[in-house]
């Protein structure tokens, strides 16, 4: 949660038994920028890692901070939009030995409680975190985890923290991470006033739609926090999206708003084509052309669409993701340039504009008959 204000909670004790498999292994502290893929969905330089890093775990404790670090990534693939997007992000591990159990004085990555004034506020030194997690091979969030059992953590910063061994740990990811990724802002009525986040707004739902500013597309749109996106009134005199969500209460789910702004920030840093085989360019004799989008989990595809010189490719041509040129209907001699479109048709957001330019990726092939 941000420095002004958390809402806190986060239960692991159950996800621990379920990843203690994850926690065997050899017991080893990782050198700064190494560190265990816990999960490998692709080329970093094209996905989002999230790395994990603990402090206040000695060599003894370290099975038990893989056990944590595994169940803080499961907390956010149960929770939308990271359950339908997890394949953008790449997950490493890093483990860092601490000379004593728990936080104290002089641990690894500086990590306390009460920063600002606020006890149930949990801070790390930066530079020492970044140091441990080394150079990015491309877009990366980075995750604390302090080996302690009190309510506390904060996200939105560089770098998010978790007290791991919570018994509330699971949900108090799940909101620091809206923080973190979305750029979200704490919905609950003792939050600061501070409307420069995309769920909050000084403006009530007829001066939003009229000025088309904030979640002005949403409004009247069915919720899946119950109810429908409007502009509901904090005690601090702000308006939310909803009456509730997990920016609000924690435990419950992103709103409309919300899960755009999740989404949104994904793809400014991740395009929605993985890779095409073969390379774009210039193609050589007759091999199928394929393009391979960043897959979704839960059923739901990237759409793709081909193109040959602009214009529709020829169905007998394509099947899904691949393209046979020996089906163009080209003359001997003849060239096309094959174009494949992959485009997120996700009804979570209503921004085309976004769509168009962030979400909607092209390769192209010049083929001869």
């Amino acid at each position: 949660m941000r420095p002004e204000a958390r809402a806190l909670v986060l239960s692991g004790s159950v996800l621990l038994l379920v990843f203690a498999l994850l926690a065997r292994g050899p017991v080893r502290a990782e050198a700064a920028g190494s560190g265990s893929m816990v999960v490998d969905n692709g080329d970093p330089a094209k996905r989002i890692t999230l790395v994990l890093l603990g402090d206040g775990y000695t060599a003894a404790d370290l099975p038990r901070y893989r056990a944590q670090a595994a169940a803080v990534w499961q907390a956010l693939t149960v929770v939308e939009p990271f359950r339908s997007y997890q394949h953008f992000f790449d997950v490493r591990r890093v483990d860092v030995v601490s000379p004593q159990s728990g936080l104290r004085r002089g641990s690894p990555l500086g990590m306390h409680f009460g920063c600002d004034g606020i006890a149930r506020l949990l801070c790390a030194d930066d530079g020492a975190v970044a140091a441990r997690a080394g150079a990015p091979a491309g877009p990366q969030y980075v995750l604390a985890l302090a080996d302690s059992d009190r309510y506390g953590g904060e996200g939105g910063g560089p770098t998010t923290t978790l007290a791991a061994g919570s018994p509330e740990a699971s949900r108090i990811i799940q909101h620091e991470m809206g923080h973190t990724v979305g750029g979200l802002g704490d919905e609950y009525d003792a939050a600061p006033a501070d409307s420069s986040y995309p769920n909050l707004s000084p403006r009530d739902a007829a001066v939003m739609r009229a000025d088309r500013v904030k979640w002005w597309r949403w409004l009247g749109a069915a919720d899946p926090s119950g109810g429908t996106v409007g502009a509901y009134r904090s005690g601090n005199g702000l308006y939310r999206p909803t009456r509730d969500s997990v920016m609000r209460t924690l435990g419950g789910v992103y709103n409309l708003p919300s899960r755009e702004a999740i989404i949104e920030s994904i793809y400014r840093q991740v395009s929605p084509i993985d890779h095409a085989e073969p390379a774009p360019g210039v193609v050589d004799g007759r091999p199928k052309l394929q393009v391979f989008p960043i897959p979704l989990a839960g059923g739901r595809r990237l759409q793709v669409t081909w193109q040959l010189d602009g214009h529709p490719a020829p169905t007998a041509a394509v099947s899904g993701d691949t393209l046979d040129p020996g089906q163009l209907g080209l003359l001997p001699g003849a060239t096309g340039v094959v174009t494949a479109t992959v485009r997120d048709t996700t009804p979570w957001l209503r921004d085309e504009a976004f769509r168009a330019n962030r979400m909607t990726g092209t390769v192209s092939w010049k083929v001869r008959g």
